[in-house]
């Protein structure tokens, strides 16, 4: 399926990306935490400096919308300022780590993200999608979520290093998880793993050292809306949220934020209450995926979320509307997946954007009735 453009790299504050609707520019808070101040300050730039849109990834980044190239620099150097961004942009575009986002101080993931943010430059150059996984927690709970070099719980109870693509890894210790993922990135490299572009594209043997049997954990559900023991999670429709309400909630909570790759916020400390932008509670609407899509999108050619807001009601499963074939709301196969071509939709039974579908041309309202009907 052609109409898109894969550009096989990712946005990040130092480098943008044009959309439809101005430069994207993308945050990578350290361990996926704001603190109060931090929220008010990106907030209060959002707006300044682009359109007030902010979005939350699938990794757990900050996207934020509607910046310019005159904008952009003054945008940039305020992200500095409040310890959002790098002043390297090397060491800014290795930084794309996900933790699991229920760490606490000095537990196994706080200690293994901390010292691999502090050995940032000892990382190679490596392609641009490539990201790390820490989900060292009680049990693992990023099983699902992308990432080519992983440090989780094991089913042995100890820590492991695993290679995307590989169901088991090798067992690790706390002290030595970050130099083995280090070592395994190196060899990921110097094999020829950036032309392969994934770890779990890159059809290389492991190293003996970096090959085992270890399993990781039965993995935990991922976090839903309400309450937490750290506080309150709130969900926001298709990870979307305006930086005024986002800016006033902060202002009145003034705790710190933790970012999810569920499209949630984990706001530490909170009673739970009602938030603009945001659900307390589980909805139809947190179960569908949908990017921006057209016009914010130039790769798009439909409208993406009205459609997935009225569908999330009535489908039967997990869907996912995509406005063109990259998919990049969710990487995952969906029960449904609507995918926009040429001004219409493709319809797809358990498959990601772009894959063979059922039905093709469908307007809006004939996706409707089909899904309707399931």
């Amino acid at each position: 399926m052609s109409g898109f453009v894969v550009k096989g790299w990712c946005p990040d504050a130092w480098r943008p990306m044009m959309a439809g609707d101005g430069l994207l520019v993308r945050v990578r808070p350290p361990l996926g935490r704001l603190t109060g101040p931090q929220v008010e300050g990106l907030c209060d730039a959002a707006i300044r400096h682009g359109n007030g849109q902010i979005d939350l990834t699938s990794r757990a980044n900050l996207q934020l919308r509607g910046a310019t190239d005159t904008s952009w620099p003054a945008l940039l150097a305020e992200l500095q300022a409040l310890g959002l961004v790098d002043p390297d942009p090397v060491r800014e575009g290795r930084g794309a780590i996900l933790v699991n986002p229920d760490w606490s101080e000095d537990d196994d993931s706080h200690a293994v993200a901390r010292e691999l943010r502090a050995r940032l430059a000892e990382l190679p150059d490596l392609p641009g999608k490539v990201g790390v996984v820490i989900d060292a927690g009680t049990l693992p709970m990023l099983t699902d979520a992308p990432g080519d070099f992983r440090v989780e719980r094991a089913a042995t109870g100890g820590l492991l290093l695993r290679a995307d693509g590989r169901a088991t890894g090798v067992a690790v210790r706390r002290n030595d998880a970050a130099e083995a993922l280090i070592r395994l990135a190196h060899w990921f490299v110097a094999s020829g793993g950036a032309k392969a572009g994934r770890m779990a594209r890159h059809c290389v043997p492991l190293p003996a050292w970096a090959s085992g049997d270890v399993p990781p954990a039965s993995a935990a559900p991922p976090l839903r809306p309400g309450a937490h023991p750290m506080g309150a999670v709130y969900g926001l429709p298709f990870g979307r949220i305006a930086a005024g309400a986002l800016g006033a909630f902060a202002t009145e909570h003034r705790g710190p934020i933790r970012l999810t790759p569920w499209r949630m916020l984990l706001a530490e400390g909170v009673v739970p209450r009602p938030a603009a932008d945001m659900l307390l509670e589980d909805a139809p609407i947190l179960h569908v995926d949908a990017c921006v899509g057209a016009p914010a999108c130039p790769q798009a050619s439909v409208e993406t979320r009205d459609l997935a807001a009225r569908l999330a009601p009535v489908i039967q499963g997990h869907l996912h509307v995509s406005g063109c074939a990259k998919g990049c709301a969710r990487a995952r196969a969906a029960d449904w997946v609507l995918t926009g071509r040429e001004g219409a939709f493709d319809l797809a039974r358990n498959a990601r954007a772009g894959d063979l579908p059922l039905h093709t041309g469908l307007s809006p309202e004939r996706a409707v009735a089909l899904l309707g009907a399931c």
